[in-house]
């Protein structure tokens, strides 16, 4: 199994395992910020290595989906695609449509 299959498998066992918490939304964002630091960490070690590397687009999605401040975290501490432009821009979009849809779910539906 490559790296990046191995990094969707253990999106996809979070997010099944997520279904049967308490609470689910907080659950995920840490659990998705905990991956995302792990994959950013992990691909710089690869990098360093010149062994194979997780896609951007998988480390986009990483993000994407929830896990963009371990993602932020994981740049910083790893000092890891903090310079490579188009993907900084790409990254930084992630984020703010991800604020704006957790803003309107908080709006529309309130806990």
């Amino acid at each position: 199994m490559n790296l990046n299959r191995f990094c969707y498998f253990i999106l996809i066992l979070t997010a099944v395992g997520n279904v049967l918490s308490p609470h689910p939304f907080a659950t995920w964002a840490v659990l998705a910020s905990a991956l995302a630091l792990m994959v950013y960490g992990v691909d710089k070690v690869a990098a360093r290595k010149a062994w194979r590397r997780v896609p951007e687009s998988t480390l986009l999605i990483f993000g994407f989906v929830g896990g963009w401040p371990g993602a932020i975290l994981g740049q910083q501490l790893f000092r890891h695609k903090t310079q490579k432009q188009p993907f900084k821009t790409y990254f930084f979009i992630s984020v703010i449509v991800n604020i704006a849809v957790l803003v309107a779910l908080y709006r529309f539906y309130p806990w």
